[in-house]
Parts: C-alpha cells; structure tokens; sequence
C-alpha cells in the first residue's frame, strides 16, 4: 500500500522505518562553507546591503577573445554535439602535452599520461575514489583546501594533518613526518603555489615531496592550478627526476585562462595511474563538450603576453589589498603569489572569523576568515584578488569609515 500524502505535505521528508536516508558517508560532511556564506550575502543584499565579495578566488576577466572565437565558430558546426571520448579530444591532450613541456619543461606522451577533466576539482574526489579503501590514511595540509578533506571522507579515507607554519615557510616538517606511523597512508595532498597561503613551491622543496613519496610508497598528488599567477617562474612537481613513479599532478585553466565557468583541467600521471583513474572516471560522465575541448586548446597555446596582462592586473589589484590590509593592521607577507592574499590578522581578534564578521556587519565587505582551511588558519585572513580597483577602493572607504 502506497503512502498517503494527501494531507501530510512532509511526508516525504522522513524517510520510512529502513527505507532510503542520507548514505553514512555523508556523516560529518556540511555544506560548503562558501555556499552557505554567499547565501548569507544573498540576504544582506536584499535587504539593501550591497556587499563587496572579497571572498572567492572566480575570476572577474575574460578569457582571450581567440579562445571565445574558436568556441563559437566550433559550437556553429553540426558534427560537433555528440558524446566524446572519455580521455579527451586529441587537439587538447596534444595542447596540453606542448603547455607543459613549454611552461614546465615535463615531457608527456599525449596519448597515455594526460587526462583531461571537468574541472581539476572532480579530479580530487577521482582520485580518492580510485586509491582509498574504508580506514586508509591520508595526508592534508592545515591549512589547505578544504575539497581535499571532504573527498578523502566521502571516499571512506582518514584525514591525517600535517601542519604548515610560517616560520617553516609553509613547507611540511618532513622530520616529524618521518617519526609518523605512516604505515596507512597512501595519499598525500601537496599544492604549490599554496592555496591559501600563496608559499610558492621551489626546486628544493618538490624534491624533498618527492623523495618523502618514494620512500614511504605513498602516492603525491600536486594540485597546481595557481602556479601562472603573479609567479615568473611556473613549476610542475613532475618536473623533478622519477616524479611519475610516485606524483599524480592536477592542473586548471580555471585561474591561468580566465576559465573557471568552462570547467576545463587536466591530470597528469604515468600510464598506469591514468589508466587506473580512468577506471573511476569513465563511469561519472561522458566526456566533455568538442568545442569547449578546441577552446581550451587555443588558450593552451597563448604565449607569454597573455599571462603578463593578467598578471598586470593582478598585480595592481594586489597594491590596493595591501592598502587594505594595513587599514585593518594586519601582517602579511609581499612575496606571496596566487591570485589571494594571506594575512595574520590582529592579537585584539580572537581569530579571523571575528575580524571578517566584524567588517562584514559594520562595513558591508566580505573577506574569508583562515579558519575554514583548517585550523592553523583560525589566525588569519584570505582576500581575493578577483574584483575591479574600484571595488577595491570603495572596500578601502568602507573600511576606513
């Protein structure tokens, strides 16, 4: 016998003695801390707010106007709107085959050690599907991305932090990490440039990543979409001697193209771990739309001035966030790279949740507090970069006000 609803409009709400419910891996897993605060922003603004967003890292420009032009001739044709090839249109995997050997200096074969992806995001959740079994540990950066937590959980795996300090140049203590039962781990989330501290990587530190990974036989996977902005010197970890035994490497054209609505990325691995995430992959979707594959393509083959006109901009932007920062007495490092800036707020504040609520009630501007990147971040600030100088000025007379 079927329910009756006719009179109980929440009767679908409550799931039946033994009936369907919120699977168990969802325990501990909330909503995303942004998708609840945009909400929030949603409703000051309609109550006449206007607040100034600080907060998420989506890019404001365009893309090239080339790349635009190629996804709107290629949409136009009529052979182009069918299912894909779950490993990517060979215009892009050969793309993004020359970006790498030209930016980073890795040689890649196209046809086996490049995954194209929707996104470097899904990436992360594929990558945790692939490799982690209930209980199996897994390494996080405090502070890092909280994606990397919440995809480790929702594939059954344990998060284990491993702290990055200031004083340490937010690298990983690999010292007290060698003293670590490691015995469980079979992952390692790395991301240089740091998301959210803007640490950028160097040569000595990927090689120490890498040679943690040999030795202890845990998989490193590099999340590496902001290593273009404000940064002269992009690096790959796979850029390291032997780095394909032991590093799956995400990238983006999110941040570097001026792409993030496209949902354009890329892992890059050895064959043997394409081939095994492929495994999960090609059973979450069905490739990716052939003309939006032929633009990102063309934004893959920009040369040097696209990035430096970027850069131009982010860089005057960042003038204006420091200018912001010193109003509130904040200390931060100028040598950061990435499109945010990371910032030590106040001892009068008791964490930067205090600090961003206060300038969000009192002068209608929202900046993200550390806290929600784990808890080495409770003392800190992140600011965007993604939002014009007039944005930025009127955030600074706000503030000032």
């Amino acid at each position: 016998m079927g329910l009756n609803i006719s009179n109980k409009s929440d009767a679908l709400l409550t799931p039946p003695s033994g009936g369907w419910g919120v699977s168990k891996r969802l325990d501990g897993i909330g909503e995303y801390y942004f998708s609840q605060k945009l909400r929030e922003i949603d409703e000051l603004n309609k109550q006449g707010k206007n607040i100034i967003n600080l907060g998420i890292g989506s890019p404001d420009l365009p893309p090239h106007p080339d790349v635009i032009k190629v996804l709107q001739e290629e949409s136009a044709k009529p052979n182009v709107h069918a299912y894909q090839s779950y490993k990517g249109s060979p215009v892009l995997r050969n793309a993004m085959r020359d970006w790498y050997k030209r930016w980073y200096n890795v040689e890649l074969n196209a046809d086996s050690e490049i995954l194209p992806l929707i996104g470097s995001k899904e990436g992360i959740m594929h990558i945790c599907m692939t490799y982690l079994n209930e209980g199996d540990e897994v390494l996080v950066p405090n502070p890092g991305y909280p994606t990397y937590r919440s995809a480790v959980k929702l594939a059954g795996g344990v998060c284990i932090d491993y702290d990055l300090k200031e004083e340490n140049n937010y690298a990983p203590d690999f010292g007290k990490l060698d003293k670590t039962d490691l015995s469980k781990v079979k992952l390692m989330f790395v991301n240089y440039p740091q998301m959210p501290t803007g640490q950028n990587g160097n040569k000595i530190l990927f090689e120490k990543i890498v040679a943690f990974g040999k030795k202890h036989n845990i998989l490193i996977v590099h999340d590496n979409p902001y290593s273009f902005i404000l940064n002269e010197h992009p690096m790959s970890l796979l850029s390291v001697d032997g780095a394909k035994d032991v590093v799956l490497e995400l990238n983006s054209l999110s941040k570097s193209s001026n792409m993030a609505g496209w949902r354009v990325g890329m892992l890059i691995a050895s064959k043997q771990h394409i081939d095994e995430v492929l495994r999960f992959k090609s059973n979450m979707d069905s490739g990716m739309f052939l003309p939006l594959q032929l633009a990102a393509a063309k934004a893959l083959s920009l040369d040097k001035d696209w990035y430096d006109s970027i850069n131009k901009i982010y860089r005057e932007r960042r003038t204006e966030v420091f200018e912001l920062l010193d109003l509130l007495k904040c200390d931060y490092s100028k040598e950061q790279v990435g499109m945010f800036v990371w910032a030590k707020v106040p001892a009068k504040y008791k964490n930067g949740y205090e600090l961003s609520d206060e300038i969000l009630y009192n002068s209608n501007v929202f900046i993200t507090p550390g806290g929600i990147f784990g808890s080495a971040g409770n003392n800190y600030v992140r600011v965007s970069l993604c939002g014009s100088i007039e944005r930025f000025e009127e955030a600074i007379r706000r503030i000032d006000n």
